[in-house]
This record gives structure tokens, sequence and C-alpha cells, in this order.
């Protein structure tokens, strides 16, 4: 297999050990973190999506023009637009990125938030809403010829695009979520299932559920995993720097907004915190203290360690079937460069490693 390394472009610099300032969308940052992931050979970005932040696409169609090699992954949330729009928004942009696009779904876990946007839809609902949603889009990417699609949700007649993907008759799909519903609708419809940075044996489990479920519709997606890296020169230097960004994270809740909420509304962050409750550090450098302080918040498990001892992990997962690393740090900008320069190299130079010595044994 191929590897793949995405990013990550917010629209200001911001973590949990970095409080937001400035303006929410602050140009220089998208520029400048779109131009570091280019030089440092990440295939995309992703930009993310959440019901109080700005709009994804147009974040994305700036950091593209400023780094013309970049590919981008843009979130996005069925339901709250028309299918049938947003194929063609997503399309065009393709076309004047030159077929850089990809879109990673996320339905949403937390109630709460969604109706935030007026969506007072249960989950089973979303994501049934979902699939029919990503019928339309690929119908309206892929049919040179008026179509009609009646669902539960939508019903449209004479839909008919005039635009379509650059490459081909459809974009990557990328699809987040670990509930059940989740995991039967990624199955008819994810090129690239979206992990969580979790323990070897629940990425192994993930896994064959989803390929499971993708086999009923004679499909075989590719899956990704997210991870929050923490490298230094020593292994000893890179705990003890774990450590000073778990201290700095907890001193500064109130302000960055990374507050462990009561109840955690998603399967996926349950996931992480069922991890973290086997304790800090797992398998051979997973460390769940991030995931724990803040409630599981998104991607928020590392590894930790040299490049050279991150890497092999990587590798680890790589071997379970995970041949896409959404990688970002706590220091978005200088991470994101020592990433580029030190990690990624090193994890190409193993995969092809890997890749040859699994070609060898079948030969």
């Amino acid at each position: 297999m191929s590897v793949e390394f995405i990013g990550y472009v917010g629209s200001r610099n911001h973590s949990e050990i970095i409080p937001p300032s400035g303006p929410v969308v602050d140009p220089k940052h998208i520029e400048t973190a779109a131009k570091i992931h280019e030089n440092g050979g990440f295939d995309r970005v992703l930009v993310a999506f959440h019901s109080n932040s700005p709009e994804s696409i147009l974040i994305a169609q700036h950091a593209a023009s400023v780094a013309p090699d970049l590919g981008l992954l843009i979130a996005h949330r069925p339901g709250f637009n028309a299918p049938t729009i947003v194929a063609r928004q997503l399309a065009t942009l393709d076309n004047l990125t030159r077929g850089r696009v990809a879109v990673h779904i996320i339905t949403g876990g937390s109630d709460l938030e969604l109706q935030a946007d007026g969506d007072h839809t249960t989950k089973a609902q979303r994501y049934a809403r979902t699939s029919e949603y990503l019928d339309i889009v690929r119908q309206e990417w892929s049919q040179t010829t008026p179509f009609d699609y009646k669902g539960a949700f939508y019903d449209v007649r004479g839909a008919n695009s005039l635009v379509h993907p650059y490459n081909a008759d459809a974009l990557p799909v990328y699809f987040g979520g670990s509930s059940a519903e989740a995991i039967e609708v990624a199955g008819k419809h994810a090129d690239v299932y979206a992990l969580w940075g979790e323990t070897y044996e629940q990425v192994a489990e993930t896994v064959s559920r989803v390929r499971a479920a993708a086999a009923k519709h004679g499909r075989s997606p590719r899956f990704s995993l997210s991870l929050r890296p923490i490298l230094a020169e020593t292994e000893e230097a890179a705990w003890a720097r774990a450590d000073r960004i778990l201290e700095k994270a907890r001193a500064l809740q109130e302000t960055t907004g990374f507050v462990r909420n009561k109840d955690v509304p998603n399967e996926g962050s349950r996931r992480l915190l069922a991890a973290a409750a086997q304790g800090s550090r797992l398998d051979k450098r997973l460390w769940t203290g991030i995931a724990e302080l803040t409630g599981a918040k998104g991607n928020s498990t590392s590894l930790v360690g040299t490049p050279q001892q991150v890497a092999e992990a990587l590798i680890d997962y790589y071997r379970l079937g995970i041949s896409t690393f959404l990688i970002r740090g706590f220091d978005p900008l200088l991470d994101a460069y020592e990433y580029g320069r030190d990690l990624i190299p090193l994890v190409r130079e193993l995969v092809a490693e890997e890749d040859n010595r699994r070609l060898t044994r079948v030969a």
C-alpha cells in the first residue's frame, strides 16, 4: 500500500496549549500553515467543521490558492445544505484546484452542537439521512443525464449538474463515526474510513467491523488514523515534553476552551476514554493524557518518542491496515514543520521496506 499523510489547517493558531487570539479568520495563519504542510511533504490538509466555525470550503479554497501542490480534505456535515448544491460546490473547487479536493463526512455525535444549526434529529435519523445524502452527491458527480431520487429525507427531480470532479466521477469520500449506525453507512459509502488514535487492539477490531460492513456492498475502503505525535531527540525528552504539554493544557483549559464536559456525546470519544482508563501509556508509546484531561474532544491521543520510535509505531498500525495518517501537533505550525523534516520521510522509507518484505514473502 502507499502511505498518505494529512495535516491540519485551522482558521487561526489555536490548540490545547495555545489560547485563541486575533481574528477568527486569520489569512496569514492559513497561508503559513498551508505552505509549511506543502513544503513538508504532506499529501493533504484537513479543514475542520463545527457548528460555530468558519466555513470549511472557503478556508480550504484560500489554503489551496497559496499552496498549489497541496491536497485538501474538507470536513462537511450532511443535512444542512442540499446535497446537489454541495456536490457542485466541491466539484467546482476540485476543478479550480485541478483535482486536489476530497471530502470528510462527519454526521455529528453531539445533539446539542447540532441543535445550534437547527438540527433536532436523532443519531439514527442523521445517519440514515447521510446515506441518502451521499447517494445523491455521488449521482450528481457521475450522472451526465438528469436523474431523480426519492428517499425518506430527499426528493430530487431532474438533477443534472454541468460540473463534475476534475479527474473521475467522484471525489474521495473520507468518513468518520464509530457507532454501529456510522459503520453501516461507512460500509456503503466510505472510500477512506477514519479512526482516532486508539490502541492496536481497538484499531484491529474497528478495521474488521468496517471491512465486514463494506463487503456487503462489494467495497474495500482504506483506513486513516488520527494522532498527535510528540517528538524529541531522546525518548526521555519526548516524555518530558508530553508532561509539559499536559501541565500547560490543564492550566489553560478555561482560556483554550478544551474543558471536559460531564457527558461524552459520541462513541469515538468514549472509545478513547476507554483506552485512557487502561492507563496513560499504552502499547509501545500511545499516550492518552490529553484525551483523559479534555474528555477526548476529537483527535487527542499521541505517540511519544524519537522520530524513529514514533515511525516504528506508525508502521505497527500500517500492518493493521492503516494507510493514511492524519497528524497534527499541539504547537500546530512548529510541529507540522518538524513532522515534515523528521517523521514523514522516515515513515515513507519504512513503509517501502515493509512493502518490499511483503513482496518477497509472496514471491
